[in-house]
């Protein structure tokens, strides 16, 4: 490995969160020649168990889930070509407010220190231009999400190592493009995730004027696809398979970036995370 070797990170929380809002990017810079490093932190154990058991219900085994989602993302970075997977360790965390936000070796509760103790010295080995994980709210909320922004933020300032840190986005646009898509193609509301609030204006996601950078992974979404397949036994993140084409490419044939963190001076809005580095 060389510092001169483009190189793209990506730190998500657990199994499965790495398709939906980056499974694009590894793939298109991957078959571009870019080394392409996922950083899973958790092994996703309050995930489903067969048969879509959850955490509360009798049966629900920890070990047996962390096994199968590991296998899951084995084959989903096989289908992403990701170059190279690390996982930090620790134990999934769950919904805000569950218990186990606080047991000992959840990320969440992770004190910084020891979460950058795993994690900077993985940017010191790959040594990655371009650094990618949440936002501060986590996207949605979620306890180890933001936990994973907070170590992606704080390792990369005080490494120095990349010369871009982008935030994943979801843009509002885009929801409100796939919904109409949706409905013209005539698939019945039924078919889709409870939606109690304005699909005009959804309580999730930013505004395209907050967005400073959208990759086109359009010719990536097969793959996408195939990684999302992957994580089978997480049922209830897989309705957008069964959608038709139109707004499966509609929803996800994009990726939407906040760079937070720039030292090339490459001029905004971006298409391409390598901008001023290539």
């Amino acid at each position: 490995m060389t510092d001169s070797e483009l190189t793209l990170m990506v730190v998500h929380a657990h199994p499965d969160d790495e398709a939906p809002s980056t499974g694009g990017i590894l793939h298109r810079y991957s078959q571009e020649g870019v080394r392409t490093v996922l950083v899973t932190c958790t092994g996703g154990e309050l995930g489903d168990g067969p048969g879509g058991i959850k955490p509360d219900q009798p049966g629900h085994d920890e070990a047996q889930v962390r096994a199968t989602r590991r296998a899951e993302l084995d084959r989903a970075c096989g289908e992403l070509k990701v170059g190279h997977l690390e996982m930090l360790g620790y134990l999934d965390s769950g919904m805000a407010g569950w218990a186990q936000n606080h047991r000992p070796g959840s990320l969440s509760g992770v004190p910084l220190e020891d979460g950058l103790a795993r994690l900077v010295p993985l940017l010191e080995r790959y040594r990655p231009q371009v650094l990618v994980s949440y936002d501060e709210q986590g996207g949605y909320g979620h306890p180890d999400h933001i936990r994973a922004h907070e170590l992606t933020r704080e390792a990369a300032l005080r490494s120095g190592i990349p010369m871009k840190l982008y935030y994943t986005a979801f843009a509002k646009s885009s929801f409100r493009r796939a919904f109409q898509v949706a409905k013209d193609a005539g698939v019945p509301l039924d078919r889709l995730p409870a939606i109690d609030f304005d699909p005009e204006d959804p309580p999730f996601g930013v505004e395209d004027d907050v967005i400073t950078t959208t990759v086109d992974v359009k010719a990536d979404l097969a793959a996408k696809l195939a990684a999302l397949r992957a994580h089978a036994s997480q049922a209830d993140n897989g309705f957008l398979l069964d959608m038709p084409e139109a707004v499966v490419a509609t929803f996800m044939g994009q990726e939407h970036f906040i760079r937070a963190v720039d030292k090339t001076g490459a001029p905004l809005p971006e298409s391409d995370l390598f901008a001023g580095l290539r």
